[in-house]
């Protein structure tokens, strides 16, 4: 989850390649237009987070509205340091790096990019660290607060649609395992693995042991293990795994890689999810953490010390 105008929605506006304003002039960059807390806020800083609002919304923003995003950015900082909540410079870096890697570029390329429009780096930077810090401290301090029930979710989905959804579901781990039948082999050959796999259903009594044995064993191959929810496999193979033993192989069947067989590691109850779930959860998630982290930063600000230079 994140906050408003993540950094990631730059990137489309910063491959773009919008037309904006070179550098201030020093003695401009120098005045202070607004304290918080003690620490300033310059013409500069006004300047540089404006035309990356261009750069990244292709719109221009007001002065006003700037400097109030620039005085919310320095109290999430000081909010996180009070908790511990203070990313590195290798953590801004690692961030930064990731953006250019999303976009296809270098990490130089990006800040030649940048500076061609006339930002700075850190001034991206700063945006990372205040996303950073308060995505930490609002996701840190208001866990339970953020959670969002699953009959919450099913209600929602069955008033969107009309549907009553099951909540309840079980959830199976299981690994795959393929005993190699070359093609064009004989029914006699055929046969013979057949039989390997019903010896093989005989011995296998755990997923260690089954990873044990094909690992090990000339033409067959094991799997990583698959995880599944009731929701996502079709009925006659829900079936099969309801009625196989925790530990022990389904029957073998014969498929286009060879003969097939699949180790039943666990099946426990869950929540079952779907497309239609996920997209109403994360709705009602994003919803709260909306509400929540405006209220915290309301109370921030309240109790910041803010003092206008020059107004």
């Amino acid at each position: 989850m994140t906050t408003p105008l993540p950094v990631f929605r730059f990137l489309l506006a910063i491959a773009a390649g919008l037309m904006l304003a070179a550098l201030p002039s020093p003695s401009r960059a120098q005045n202070i237009a607004v304290m918080v807390n003690g620490d300033p806020i310059t013409d500069f800083d006004i300047e540089q987070r404006i035309k990356l609002d261009q750069l990244s919304t292709q719109k221009t923003p007001s002065r006003q509205e700037v400097i109030n995003v620039l005085i919310d950015d320095k109290v999430k900082i000081k909010e996180g340091k009070k908790y511990g909540v203070d990313p590195s410079v290798s953590d801004i870096n690692q961030s930064y790096d990731s953006t250019a890697q999303r976009m296809r570029v270098t990490p130089d390329q990006l800040t030649k990019m940048l500076e061609s429009k006339g930002i700075r780096p850190e001034t991206l930077k700063s945006r990372m660290r205040a996303e950073m810090v308060w995505g930490s401290l609002v996701r840190g301090r208001f866990k339970e607060k953020l959670l969002v029930g699953e009959r919450d979710v099913a209600q929602a989905v069955q008033a969107q649609t009309g549907e009553k959804l099951q909540v309840e579901g079980t959830e199976y781990k299981m690994q795959p395992i393929v005993l190699i039948v070359p093609r064009g082999s004989s029914a006699a050959f055929l046969e013979t693995r057949k039989k390997e796999a019903e010896s093989y259903r005989a011995r296998v009594g755990s997923c260690e042991e089954a990873n044990s044995l094909f690992r090990s064993t000339p033409n067959a191959t094991i799997r990583d293990t698959v995880t599944k929810t009731t929701a996502e496999l079709p009925e006659p193979l829900r079936k099969v795994l309801d009625d196989t033993p925790i530990g022990r192989l389904t029957a073998p069947e014969m498929t286009k890689n060879g003969i097939e067989m699949v180790v039943l590691c666990s099946r426990k109850p869950t929540m079952i999810d779907t497309p239609k779930k996920r997209e109403v959860r994360e709705k009602m998630y994003q919803e709260k953490y909306e509400k929540t982290q405006k209220a915290y930063l309301d109370e921030l600000r309240k109790a910041a010390m803010i003092e206008y230079r020059n107004r």
